[in-house]
């Protein structure tokens, strides 16, 4: 039956991250720092306020936009945070998690010969949500020694006349690096002058752990330029609510919710209640999840570095992105050898483009006790090949 498949959807391959853990579920006793999964439950309010829903009988469709509370809400909240305006009856669109934003956004936008440039490493749905919309994708490579930002010298580099999106993603995953106001500056006037549109995914914005999150819209000449994309997820430790937003100039949002309209039509109401409780009653919850990740992130910086590996510090998300060139194995040896050697699964930096080569992804979305565990495992594995 694979023949009645498109041609690119055959050679498509699957995500690197949910193919490597396919194997990890097969296996017993495995410390997992792979996916990106809050180990908090969600908040008490908040799932009390999802159940509250369901008793007052609220299991109906709402508007495809989304419940008007919900958006009026976020209004509040992205205009308090970073200064961004948005009408709630025609810039902000409720999405089944921000996932479905970034594929909104893409077909939406791009067309056949249409150019995506998209930083690299990233998330792995970028450039495949891309390449289903018929589009070409170009990567722009960012580096450690330059704290894995992007600069406008690779995309000049990277430019094409046909290129129509550029695709941001900070803070990052997987390399947990942000960019200030002043980082980003530079790269609005490179959108300016090359007419570009920009897909923001700031979906860990509020996993900042130094300075404040700066939301690309809010720069100069950048409010209809950008879609702003985010969600609860990562945030509220509600991933599997799946509740994401975007938001953006009315033309580009009516176009976006016409797609939306055919293909998904609302997302869940019991999880938009919910959502709408994390905004107005779950800021202290957020706060203490965020004082721990942080915890978490300088325990397991410090716990690569001890080991020998160079390890850039990531200011944000909730990942690692250290350099394992040290033990000259390539990131998809060096992962599959961890798991089977010491029970221990992080995922190949190569599976987030050309740029994450040499590097394996770490998640302190995890317990204290798990990550002292695994950073134990991984230190007798590294030293057996650095000796």
């Amino acid at each position: 039956m694979n023949k009645y498949l498109t041609p690119f959807v055959r050679e498509m391959p699957p995500s690197g991250i949910r193919k490597f853990f396919d194997l990890v579920s097969t296996m017993k006793d495995v410390i997992s720092l792979g996916v990106g999964e809050p180990d908090f439950v969600t908040p008490w309010t908040i799932r009390e306020t999802g159940i509250f829903s369901l008793e007052q009988g609220q299991t109906m469709y709402t508007s495809n936009a989304g419940l008007l509370q919900l958006r009026q809400e976020l209004s509040r909240y992205l205009s308090n945070a970073y200064g961004l305006d948005y009408n709630p009856n025609e810039e902000i669109l409720i999405t089944v998690g921000a996932s479905e934003a970034v594929d909104l956004v893409m077909r939406a936008i791009l067309s056949p010969r249409d150019v995506a440039l998209i930083p690299d490493p990233s998330y792995v749905a970028y450039g495949p949500c891309a390449a289903l919309a018929g589009a070409k994708v170009r990567y722009v490579p960012t580096r450690a020694e330059e704290d894995f930002r992007l600069r406008v010298k690779d995309l000049e580099n990277a430019y094409t006349p046909e290129a129509k999106l550029l695709v941001l993603s900070y803070p990052n995953n997987p390399t947990g690096a942000i960019m200030t106001r002043e980082d980003l500056l530079p790269i609005a006037k490179f959108v300016e002058e090359h007419d570009l549109l920009v897909l923001s995914d700031e979906i860990y914005s509020d996993l900042t752990y130094k300075g404040t999150h700066t939301a690309f819209a809010g720069l100069p000449g950048m409010r209809n330029r950008t879609l702003h994309l985010s969600g609860f997820s990562k945030a509220y430790a509600m991933t599997g609510w799946r509740v994401g937003y975007v938001a953006g100039h009315q033309d580009l949002i009516y176009g976006m919710t016409k797609i939306h309209q055919y293909t998904i039509l609302c997302a869940p109401i019991t999880a938009q209640y919910a959502a709408l409780d994390a905004l107005t009653s779950a800021s202290q919850s957020k706060s203490e999840m965020v004082n721990i990740y942080n915890q978490r992130r300088r325990l397991m910086v410090k716990g690569f570095r001890d080991m020998g590996l160079s390890c850039f510090e990531p200011l944000g998300a909730f990942y690692v992105f250290p350099s394992i060139s040290a033990t000259r194995l390539s990131s998809e040896v060096f992962c599959r050898e961890l798991l089977r050697e010491e029970n221990v699964a992080v995922v190949p930096g190569s599976v987030f483009g050309p740029s994450g080569e040499g590097h394996i992804r770490c998640s302190y979305a995890y317990s204290t006790e798990q990550i002292k565990n695994a950073l134990e495992r991984i230190s007798h594995f590294v030293q057996r090949r650095l000796n």
